[in-house]
């Protein structure tokens, strides 16, 4: 037997389903689409975007297509950027023996903008042609990306034919019903492309011109004819229109799984695109019923993949029910462990964290996989140590509830861990405003109090997220904010002493080499894929990528890496079509924000 059916019987042995079955679809005459998910088996099932979708095209009758999954297999060959199968085997789905490359449509997922070519990657595993211009319709599949990473989509234009912008239930689905119909008709008039634009929450970059700026940047896009639509916008559905697999992983390896109790966030702030979306809540009648489904599967571990799950109006019912499995699994010797995402200091109680702590083993995943003897571990983003910056970005959470959340964990003996999130870098900030992130992890470790406790200062680059108020500010040169990192940690070391310092504080940061790919990709126009395909077929390590070898990459392509860096203020920005953002609200953030960092003090 080979290696890969080796490893996929592996999987088919130990997957576990989670949501209510279905009765499989005879595939004959039906689209056949393949995620594409570029991780192993186990971190693929956290991917409820992709999962999610698959769950629901299998089980949607009126749908015209299957859905497969096709994974980064343990067996799989890496020689530099490029990925093969052993002995030259057909890069083949989970459900199917078919090569991956002959499907009718592939799904592409890009968390991180700074992990955009990780598509090339997929593309050629997959045999399938990187660009779109090269690949023959009805020969080759139709590409569709999606996720978070492709807020600014103009980088990949060249390479994805559509992008799915927003929550995707809709028009996914929409998509295979028109590409299946096209198939069987093609007729005449509208393209595939065209009817594919008129879908509400679908972006075909291949429809629209970009004139562009030197060095950088666009002076106008245009739609090519009169038919397609002028603007994209992100599609978003209410609770009683997304399926169960949305809020909860639809399948587990039988180690872990997941529950999403909040789509969005409450709050909307200037650098953060979490309040983009309307806030929902899951149904707590469906999370209650599939913790039961997980204690039935004596699964135990949970994952709460919130960012805002200080906001789910029904958590302390949630984690009562958590707690009552996670007692009756240790009386039979067993234990279990919620892992929870980061919270908002400000909504922080005391009955929130009672109930926290009654779950006995709770963490955060970062701390969960880099720690060894957390306890209990907290998450707080006070994002900036100096209030007023805070307020200026839009964040309500002021220094006092931070104080108060840090006495709530004091007066816990289950917590000893608590996790700062701090932005650096970015416009209004002084000197003096970073190097006071020292003080403020010092003041925390002295008010949580405990013995055993630690502070973890996470640090991230500032990177202006399209879609928000603040995606038009300038940014900092990443080797540059590296040595940031540096002096807070030499301040924190002052001021607490080596000794002090080793056995209580961590001071931690993502790494330049990820921040420059961030800066070019996260704001550039479409030549920017051009770069990044230059790199991956010269074999340059993209995960270890130098600024020099940008800047030479960039300035092959006519563009400097310095132009995005700038502050853009020039009208159209390169995902004009997809642009919706107040530019009022925006000029004042930044007028206020550079006049506070010219001012001395």
């Amino acid at each position: 037997m080979s290696q890969l059916r080796a490893e996929i019987d592996g999987i088919h042995d130990r997957e576990i389903h989670l949501v209510d079955p279905y009765e499989p679809k005879d595939p004959d005459g039906l689209l056949r689409m393949v995620f594409m998910i570029p991780y192993g088996h186990a971190f693929s099932l956290m991917g409820n975007g992709p999962m999610g979708l698959h769950d629901l095209i299998n089980r949607t009758k009126d749908v015209p297509a299957v859905a497969e999954r096709a994974l980064h297999y343990e067996c799989l060959i890496h020689e530099g950027n490029r990925v093969t199968t052993p002995d030259g085997e057909v890069y083949r789905s989970i459900e199917s023996p078919l090569p991956v490359g002959a499907a009718d449509v592939i799904g592409v997922s890009v968390i991180n903008s700074g992990s955009l070519h990780s598509v090339f990657q997929q593309l050629d595993l997959a045999a399938v042609p990187r660009r779109s211009a090269d690949r023959i319709p009805g020969e080759h599949p139709l590409i569709v990306g999606g996720n978070s990473g492709l807020a600014d989509p103009e980088p990949m234009a060249d390479y994805l034919d559509v992008i799915a912008l927003g929550e995707a239930e809709e028009s996914l689905l929409e998509l295979l019903r028109v590409v299946h119909a096209h198939r069987e008709e093609p007729g005449t008039g509208a393209t595939l492309y065209e009817k594919l634009a008129r879908i509400p929450g679908l972006y075909v970059p291949s429809l629209y011109t970009c004139e562009y700026l030197p060095g950088g940047g666009v002076a106008a896009v245009t739609p090519k004819k009169l038919t397609v639509p002028a603007k994209a916008s992100p599609a978003y559905l209410p609770v009683r229109e997304l399926h169960p697999a949305h809020f909860v992983y639809p399948k587990s390896d039988g180690t872990a799984a997941g529950i999403h109790p909040t789509l969005g966030c409450r709050h909307s702030c200037d650098f953060c695109n979490l309040g983009v979306p309307p806030f929902r809540h899951a149904p707590i009648g469906m999370l209650k019923d599939y913790v039961d489904r997980l204690e039935a599967q004596k699964i135990r571990r949970i994952i709460i993949s919130s960012p805002t799950f200080t906001q789910y109006r029904h958590r302390r019912e949630l984690l009562d029910h958590i707690s009552a499995y996670a007692r009756r699994a240790a009386a039979e010797g067993e234990t279990v462990t919620t892992i929870i995402g980061s919270i908002r200091a400000d909504e922080l109680t005391a009955d929130y964290l009672e109930s926290v702590t009654e779950l006995e083993e709770f963490g955060h995943l970062f701390t969960e996989l880099n720690l060894d003897q957390a306890r209990g571990i907290i998450t707080i983003a006070p994002e900036w140590a100096s209030p007023d910056l805070v307020a200026m970005y839009g964040k309500t959470q002021r220094r006092e509830r931070v104080d108060n959340a840090i006495e709530l964990c004091r007066k816990s003996k289950d917590v000893n861990t608590v996790m700062l999130y701090f932005i650096v870098g970015a416009p209004g900030e002084r000197d003096a405003d970073r190097l006071a992130i020292a003080d403020y992890a010092q003041d925390v470790l002295d008010r949580l109090g405990h013995p055993d406790g630690t502070v973890i200062v996470k640090l991230h680059q500032f990177m202006p997220k399209p879609g928000t108020a603040s995606q038009r500010l300038r940014m900092s040169d990443p080797d540059v904010v590296h040595t940031y990192t540096a002096q807070i940690e030499d301040r924190l070391r002052d001021l607490v002493g080596d000794e002090r310092f080793e056995q209580h504080f961590r001071v931690l940061d993502l790494g330049a080499s990820h921040m420059h790919l961030e800066v070019i990709c996260s704001r550039g126009d479409r030549r920017i894929g051009l770069v990044l395909e230059d790199l991956y077929a010269a074999n340059v390590d993209l995960h270890t990528v130098t600024k020099s070898q940008l800047v030479e990459a960039l300035a092959r392509r006519g563009l400097s890496y310095g132009r995005h860096l700038r502050h853009m203020d020039e009208p159209v920005l390169p995902w004009h079509t997809l642009n919706h953002v107040n530019t009022t609200a925006e000029q004042q953030l930044a007028t206020a924000l550079y006049e506070r960092e010219s001012t001395l003090g």
